[in-house]
């Protein structure tokens, strides 16, 4: 069987092309931790504060563990709900120490948001109906935006918070 040289060409380049593709997905997925986030739980999106984590006290930055901490966000109309302070005030920023393993846990009550913290490999796809979960450890100290990165309406742009790692 005689295949034309060009032919050849084309099939080098385009075995190539998927072994380069398989290599950067696998490279994404095991070394950078790059995973796709669970949809295997599922909540009432209006009835979340029936699930035990989006309860009202539950909400935001809780310690489980040695190191070990679970953050759990409502996003909703514009806004991270990271639970109160002890002043009933709305929390914005949460501080966890660097090298801590943490489980960010979310859900939305009203359309698709998106779950990021630039400088991270925290990113999640937020849906109503869904619990969206991502462990992770922060292993670098700064000051890192939580953001909305899917559209979401008109106040999409104010949809930010703050995430501290620090020294302990």
């Amino acid at each position: 069987m005689h295949i034309h040289k060009y032919e050849k060409l084309w099939l080098i380049f385009g075995v190539g092309s998927l072994i380069l593709f398989l290599v950067i997905l696998a490279i994404g997925a095991f070394y950078k931790e790059i995973h796709p986030p669970s949809h295997m739980d599922t909540i009432d999106p209006k009835n979340v504060q029936e699930h035990e984590s989006f309860k009202e006290e539950n909400l935001g930055l809780r310690q489980v563990g040695e190191n070990e901490y679970i953050v759990n966000v409502l996003s909703s109309g514009f806004y991270y709900d990271l639970g109160k302070d002890e002043n009933d005030k709305a929390v914005n920023t949460i501080r966890i120490p660097v090298g801590a393993k943490v489980l960010f846990q979310t859900t939305s009550t009203d359309v698709v948001h998106g779950f990021q913290i630039a400088g991270t490999n925290v990113n999640m796809m937020v849906e109503p109906g869904h619990i969206s979960t991502l462990e992770t450890v922060m292993q670098k100290p700064g000051t890192y935006t939580l953001l909305c990165n899917e559209y979401c309406g008109s106040g999409h742009h104010y949809m930010a918070a703050t995430v501290e790692v620090f020294e302990p």
